[in-house]
């Protein structure tokens, strides 16, 4: 297997969270390709590999989603609900990382079926911190799902 089959996406629309998660994974020195969708509708299109994402090779299936819920178009409780619904996408791994604390949101991302909940830190090093864990976790430590799906 090479690299590209160990893609995490992220689903994030604020950039500026963006390019501090994308500076933690390079200060983190993880290898994996970390792929961007700005919204829930084009985190479902990846996931499926419609349109633009139609390419596998230039597009892999990821290994890993971080999913924000706060997303224009379609949140990420029903980016969760659908990749749930979908035979193609049901045993992705899936890490919420956003801001809210909401109770309402926790229990409902978990009743949807994620498989873990993380609250953005505010500080660089705690973020730091938290990718180097999510990495040993979900990329290193833990078995994903068959890599059957196209």
């Amino acid at each position: 297997m090479n690299v590209e089959d160990y893609t995490v996406l992220l689903v994030e629309d604020n950039q500026d969270d963006v390019l501090l998660i994308q500076r933690a994974f390079r200060n983190a020195h993880l290898v994996n390709p970390l792929r961007v969708v700005g919204d829930g509708d084009e985190a479902v299109a990846y996931l499926y590999g419609e349109g633009p994402y139609a390419d596998r090779s230039a597009h892999p299936f990821p290994v890993l989603m971080l999913l924000d819920l706060k997303l224009p178009r379609r949140s990420g409780l029903e980016v969760l609900a659908w990749v749930r619904g979908n035979e193609r996408t049901r045993r992705l791994p899936i890490v919420v990382l956003t801001s809210s604390r909401e109770s309402s949101d926790v229990n409902r991302a978990y009743d949807l079926g994620v498989n873990s909940y993380l609250v953005k830190p505010v500080a660089f090093d705690a973020l730091l911190d938290m990718v180097r864990a999510l990495s040993a976790y979900w990329l290193i430590l833990n078995e994903p799902p068959g890599r059957g799906t196209s």
